[in-house]
């Protein structure tokens, strides 16, 4: 697949911007880099003036621009997601820099759509939106002041997406991984089964479940795996409720 063809195969996704004019600006930096396909997750509107303005020769990508209600539905259709962040912590573990993601991207993406996910301008991406993604990355920045600019962001993201695919070089066959779809269907049928046998904490059952989101993503399942570990959930259901019935503890 050529440079163009692989371009179309990436997303950009906006969850909840708050202002018009970076809304605009990270249109230009989008068709700047060569990259079509925006998506807004609510926020701000994008029929603003200040939006258009800033958008200059990219007003198109602004006009073309898709919104959805929820990032689980931007997300329905893309394999490899990445969520951008500034802040580390806790369940904000192994991020990549800019240029080390799309060096794992170009060797895993093939025919895969693939998006890029980033938060609101003051608070970024919550814990819950960043386990919905697959890969977490950031753009190192100085310690005194590390907050960049909605476009800014963006623009370096692009700038080494377009690096990354013009350096690409021939690989095996990649795996076809399993959608977002299917993963979040695997983690809520995950959770219901290990809420039932009692090994999740009712009153905080995210806690463990986003360990759990973390290794599996790591695993990088195809849909046929996503298939025998769902499988297992449904035995291990069955053996709890069996188990159940004839009073075993």
């Amino acid at each position: 697949m050529n440079e163009s063809k692989l371009r179309e195969k990436i997303s950009i996704v906006l969850v909840e911007p708050q202002s018009p004019g970076n809304v605009g600006m990270v249109c230009r930096a989008m068709k700047n880099m060569g990259f079509k396909d925006l998506r807004i997750v609510r926020g701000c509107r994008t029929d603003h003036s200040d939006a258009r303005r800033l958008a200059v020769s990219a007003r198109d990508l602004l006009d073309g621009a898709v919104r959805f209600d929820s990032l689980e539905q931007a997300l329905a259709d893309v394999e490899i997601s990445v969520a951008t962040t500034r802040r580390l912590g806790k369940y904000r573990q192994e991020v990549m820099n800019p240029d080390e993601v799309v060096a794992k991207l170009s060797q895993r993406m093939g025919s895969r759509r693939s998006a890029f996910v980033f938060g609101r301008e003051d608070n970024g991406l919550t814990t819950h939106e960043l386990s919905l993604c697959r890969w977490q990355a950031t753009i190192p920045a100085s310690d005194d002041y590390g907050s960049l600019n909605l476009a800014q962001a963006v623009l370096i993201f692009c700038y080494e997406l377009t690096r990354g695919l013009r350096e690409r070089a021939p690989a095996v066959q990649p795996r076809e991984l399993s959608d977002t779809h299917e993963m979040e269907a695997l983690f809520n049928h995950m959770e219901k089964t290990l809420l039932d046998i009692g090994f999740l904490d009712p009153s905080n059952p995210a806690h463990l479940m986003r360990t759990l989101r973390r290794i599996l993503s790591r695993a990088e399942l195809d849909s046929r795996e996503v298939a025998v570990l769902r499988g297992v959930m449904s035995q291990v259901e069955w053996a709890a409720g069996d188990a159940a019935e004839k009073g075993l503890p």
